[in-house]
């Protein structure tokens, strides 16, 4: 297997931060000074508006935890907003308030590549330092990359390759958002080295669940359908690998015939994998995702780094140097099943 264990345990770092936060507007307390990388006395603007993908996701609520910690750590002001539905455009009124409030950095998973790219380029205008992590844009000063593509590719085709070997075998890719750049770039990557790696296994389709428990249970279930003859389901999608095991968690006559894989939450998926759903599957330290992308945004706005190539700074976290792109990467995966799944708590 080519994943590594970076994760700490229910003791370790990010132990508790599972904990979500479901703020539906900024709250910038003491944010009237002007945005950029000084308030008005001239200290450090460390008013830091924290935006997911969408609210109400665990993931994100542990991220957002992870980011939430480091920014009160460093005596900055953390704020959660964003809206409940992740859309191309759900992000843009939450920035231009952001830039209205006076923000010093905008952290941001974003939900497409391009169409926020107007708001983020009026908040650096404003000033204001843009990372983005978990999926990027076009359009900042630095990218937080959980894990790299190829990393995250591999890890799952090894998974797949374990499990069919030799044999023939169909497969389906059920992933989220179909315009978020992450899980696009992990579908092409899978796709590409299974049918370098694994002449035998045949991706039949790829299926979108867009970040929806209900529209991924049913994705689930619709490819299942469209395809009597599917053997397993690779889900790099934290809502659509636990709706994936929750259909078949419903569906008794299809657990040990689909064989299910993908990237999600301990705390999601832990009672499907201890019920024998399913065997195992990946993530990174999601808390540290988060708590890195916060302390990349506390460099930029103390000016440690700009976001070029080679640009290096320390964490209470750990050392990082950002790579070419602005890319930051935080480290490779960690493969969770029914032995240490219940070491973690978020």
């Amino acid at each position: 297997m080519r994943f590594s264990n970076i994760m700490r345990g229910r003791h370790g770092r990010v132990a508790g931060v599972a904990a979500a936060f479901a703020v539906s507007a900024i709250v910038l307390a003491g944010c009237s000074a002007p945005a950029g990388d000084t308030g008005a006395s001239g200290e450090a603007n460390y008013n830091i508006v924290v935006m997911p993908k969408s609210l109400g996701n665990k993931y994100f609520g542990a991220s957002d935890a992870g980011a939430k910690s480091a920014i009160e750590g460093f005596g900055g002001t953390y704020s959660e907003a964003g809206s409940n539905e992740a859309a191309p455009t759900s992000q843009s009124p939450f920035i231009q308030t952001a830039i209205q409030n006076g923000a010093g950095a905008i952290i941001l998973a974003a939900n497409d590549p391009q169409a926020v790219c107007a708001d983020l380029e009026s908040a650096q205008a404003a000033g204001i330092k843009v990372v983005t992590f978990d999926s990027d844009t076009n359009c900042r000063d630095a990218f937080i990359n959980q894990a790299t593509v190829d990393g995250v590719a591999q890890g799952l085709v090894d998974l797949a390759i374990a499990k069919f070997p030799t044999e023939p075998a169909q497969l389906a890719i059920e992933s989220g958002g179909p315009n978020a750049t992450n899980l696009n770039a992990w579908v092409d990557a899978i796709k590409s080295k299974i049918a370098e790696q694994a002449p035998n296994i045949e991706i039949v389709d790829v299926v979108y669940g867009n970040d929806v428990d209900a529209d991924a249970y049913n994705a689930a279930k619709g490819v299942i359908t469209a395809h009597p003859d599917l053997d397993g389901i690779i889900a790099p999608d934290s809502v659509s690998v636990k709706e994936a095991a929750h259909y078949l968690s419903d569906t008794p006559e299809l657990q040990g015939k689909i064989w299910l894989t993908g990237l999600g939450l301990p705390s999601e998926l832990r009672d499907y994998v201890k019920a024998g759903v399913f065997d195992q599957f990946g993530l990174w330290d999601v808390g540290a995702l988060g708590q890195l992308a916060a302390y990349t945004a506390k460099a930029l706005i103390d000016g440690e780094i700009t976001g070029a190539e080679g640009d290096t700074f320390s964490t209470p976290i750990g050392d990082y140097t950002v790579g070419k792109g602005g890319e930051i990467v935080l480290g490779p995966l960690f493969v969770f099943d029914a032995k240490n799944v219940d070491d973690f708590d978020f």
